[in-house]
């Protein structure tokens, strides 16, 4: 009997070869000289690389620590793209090295929102008023 795949998110290979690319990128971003005047003092953080089924292209979600303009920085490391790709492959050993594409992460926004919306008063009331009956 032949299975039916569900599309159940990334496979093992995907999310095996987007950690081993994340921490070579946070090695890179840690010890290399990206030779950039807008990098000067910049910590990066990699929270996660995400990569296509066919292993050819990984998005790489970058978090700026100490900077207000996360977008700016993005748009450096795209500038920077083949110098970046060409210090992570001399890290790992993958049969082909995908193509990294950089995105600001927002997740730590989003969920800091959400945080704020649960501790609101009015959210604070309603579940005051659930817990009571």
């Amino acid at each position: 009997m032949q299975s039916k795949k569900t599309d159940n998110g990334p496979s093992q290979r995907q999310l095996k070869a987007g950690e081993i690319i994340r921490k070579a990128l946070a090695e890179v971003f840690l010890t290399s000289d990206i030779q950039d005047p807008e990098l000067v003092g910049v910590i990066l953080t990699v929270t996660q690389v995400s990569v296509s089924p066919d292993l050819r292209s990984a998005k790489a979600y970058i978090m700026p620590l100490n900077i207000d303009d996360g977008a700016a920085t993005v748009d450096v490391l795209r500038r920077h793209r083949k110098f970046l790709r060409g210090e992570v492959t001399r890290r790992v050993r993958l049969k082909y090295m995908p193509d990294i594409d950089f995105s600001l992460d927002l997740s730590y926004e989003h969920s800091s929102r959400i945080d704020e919306l649960l501790r609101s008063p009015r959210v604070a009331r309603d579940l005051g008023a659930g817990s009571g009956s």
